[in-house]
């Protein structure tokens, strides 16, 4: 993140809770980032768990996206899976839509999401590439 990515005051800007400090990654923890907490006194921030959207619990076995990326999940050629090999691919999209939902209905065009996550993660994640596809501007955050 840059800081001239943080917004205009007010601004409403969908983030990946576990930034927040909200204990919903698949382990259960979270990847608090002082940084985006400290955006909130800037932006409305809108917390979101793409994962939990979709209905799948913390703490879960960790998923990865077989045979693509978020876009190739997208568009059917791609899928979700935990490590067991147990497809959780419609969670994915689920959450994807409602996260999208979200966006739409708060009028946020930005997106503050989590790296190396097969929901958040830019140009892997199935939410971020659904957001991306929408007009929505992606901060990937570490």
């Amino acid at each position: 993140m840059r800081p001239d990515d943080a917004g205009s005051p007010g601004e409403r800007v969908l983030v990946s809770a576990c930034l927040l400090g909200v204990e919903c990654r698949y382990d259960g923890g979270d990847r608090r980032r002082r940084e985006i907490i400290d955006l909130t006194s800037k932006i409305c921030a809108v917390p979101v768990c793409p994962e939990e959207l979709g209905g799948l619990p913390t703490p879960r076995q960790p998923s990865e996206i077989v045979g693509g990326k978020g876009e190739d999940v997208l568009d059917g050629r791609a899928k979700v899976a935990f490590l067991d090999g147990e497809d959780v691919t419609e969670s994915f999209l689920r959450g994807a839509r409602e996260t999208l939902k979200l966006a739409r209905l708060l009028a946020a065009h930005k997106a503050y999401l989590k790296t190396n996550s097969p929901s958040c993660g830019p140009q892997l994640g199935v939410t971020a590439a659904l957001l991306a596809r929408s007009g929505i501007e992606i901060v990937p955050v570490e």
